[in-house]
């Protein structure tokens, strides 16, 4: 489901990005769509690199018996 939103751009990066979608021969709304989706999938992926060079091993033990109750978990301080 799609959105409308807003935004402000400096006139410069308008008038690029009016250029590039011309030349993709979309809108500026699809262009901006697919530089942001390119931006969270690369976000995702660094993330995922960066999660898959964690040692395997943290330096302890995981012990299931301690851990919190649900009450515990849910406690407001």
């Amino acid at each position: 489901m799609s959105q409308r939103i807003t935004i402000r751009l400096d006139s410069e990066v308008l008038l690029w990005a009016r250029r590039r979608a011309a030349n993709e021969d979309i809108s500026v709304s699809k262009l901006i769509e697919r530089l942001l989706r390119r931006e969270c999938a690369e976000d995702y992926w660094r993330a995922y690199e960066e999660w898959k060079r964690l040692p395997r091993d943290l330096g302890c033990a995981i012990d299931a018996s301690q851990r919190f109750t649900r009450d515990e978990a849910h406690e407001r301080r």
